[in-house]
C-alpha cells in the first residue's frame, strides 16, 4: 500500500510540474527584435514604412515582448499615448527606456505605440505601432484616438526655394488664366475639323 502511494504521489508530482513548466512557458511569451534594420534607428529612404511592415507581418500575443537595440548614447525608447504618438509629442512619455536593450513587456490587449526620444527621429518615421489581440485571438476595436494616431505625421516645413517659386508665380487673370481657354478653343476646334492634335502649348509670364 504504501509503495502504491508513493508512487501515485509522485505521479501527481511529475503532471504538476509538467502543467507549471507549461505554464511559464505560456507567460513567457516571445520576444521579437524591433524591425528589419541593424538597429533600432531612422528608416533609411529606400524603406520609410520598415517599422509600420514589421508591426504588421508579426501576430502577437499576450506575454509577448518586443525588443530595442540601439547605441544609448544615441537614441531611447519611448511608449506613448495614441494623441502623443500622431504628434510626435514625446514630453509626457507613459514609458522611457536608453539602456540600448529595452524590452517591453506586451501586457495588455489592444494597441501599444513606441518612438524614438531622439530630437526630430520620430517626424522622419522611427515610430511604431503593435495590436495585441485578446487571448481568445481576437482584435479589439480601435479607438477614435486609435485612428487618430494613424494619421501621417506632420510634415517638416517646406523647402524656402518651393515658397519662394509659389510666390513667384502670376496672380489674377494673367497668361495661366487665358492657357485653358485656348485650350478649350482648340477641342472644339479638332471636334469639328478633326484636325491633328496641336502643338505643345507654350505659356509665357508677363515680367
Amino acid at each position: 500500500m504504501r509503495a502504491r502511494a508513493a508512487s501515485a504521489s509522485a505521479s501527481a508530482a511529475v503532471v504538476v510540474l509538467l502543467l507549471l513548466l507549461l505554464l511559464v512557458g505560456v507567460c513567457a511569451g516571445a520576444v521579437y527584435k524591433v524591425g528589419d534594420l541593424d538597429a533600432w534607428g531612422v528608416p533609411p529612404p529606400s524603406k520609410p514604412d520598415v517599422y509600420k511592415r514589421w508591426a504588421k507581418s508579426i501576430h502577437f500575443a499576450l506575454g509577448d515582448s518586443i525588443w530595442f537595440l540601439y547605441p544609448p548614447s544615441q537614441d531611447s525608447v519611448l511608449q506613448l499615448a495614441p494623441a502623443a504618438f500622431a504628434s510626435c509629442d514625446l514630453s509626457r512619455p507613459v514609458a522611457r527606456l536608453a539602456d540600448g536593450n529595452s524590452l517591453f513587456n506586451l501586457t495588455a490587449p489592444g494597441r501599444a505605440y513606441y518612438a524614438s526620444g531622439a530630437p526630430g527621429h520620430c517626424r522622419r518615421g522611427q515610430k511604431l505601432w503593435v495590436d495585441v489581440p485578446l487571448p481568445n485571438g481576437t482584435y479589439l476595436q480601435p479607438s477614435a484616438t486609435d485612428l487618430a494616431a494613424l494619421a501621417p505625421t506632420p510634415a517638416a516645413d517646406p523647402p524656402a526655394g518651393f515658397a519662394s517659386a509659389a510666390a513667384a508665380a502670376p496672380q489674377g487673370g494673367n497668361a495661366s488664366a487665358r492657357a485653358p481657354r485656348r485650350r478649350r478653343r482648340w477641342i472644339r476646334r479638332r471636334t469639328l475639323l478633326r484636325a491633328p492634335d496641336p502643338p505643345p502649348l507654350t505659356v509665357r509670364y508677363s515680367s
